[in-house]
């Protein structure tokens, strides 16, 4: 993985986390439950934020033990596309079913921050 593809990636997934965000404001506030709304809000909300540790990792590339550093940035997209991706799904009808895959993104999430620790630690000593 390098800096520029890192870039890419969390700046593509942030320009979408504010599409999907627009779109639930404006194009499903009529068509969803409140409850289905505050679903796609809550898959926004974590989607935008992972975008942005991505850039963060971008940033903090030359820091890092890149190994760990590529291994939080893959955990951090697996954890954008399950995580918000289930959340997206379900908030428009699909199968509750699909609820089981959202704490498997919301562990790929956590995972990542702990290899960023890790990736910031390892350089250090």
């Amino acid at each position: 993985m390098t800096v520029t593809a890192l870039i890419v990636l969390g700046a593509g997934f942030a320009a979408l986390a504010v599409v999907l965000g627009a779109f639930g404001a404006h194009g499903l506030e009529a068509r969803l439950t409140e409850r289905a709304l505050a679903t796609w809000q809550t898959g926004v909300q974590y989607h935008f934020l992972h975008a942005l540790a991505l850039l963060a990792v971008a940033a903090l590339w030359a820091r890092l033990a890149n190994g760990w550093a590529t291994t939080s940035a893959i955990a951090f997209v697996l954890g954008i596309v399950l995580f918000s991706g289930s959340l997206y799904a379900l908030a428009l009808g699909a199968p509750r079913v699909l609820g089981a895959v959202a704490p498997l993104g919301g562990t790929l999430f956590i995972l990542g921050w702990i290899a960023l620790a890790v990736a910031a630690l390892r350089h250090a000593g």
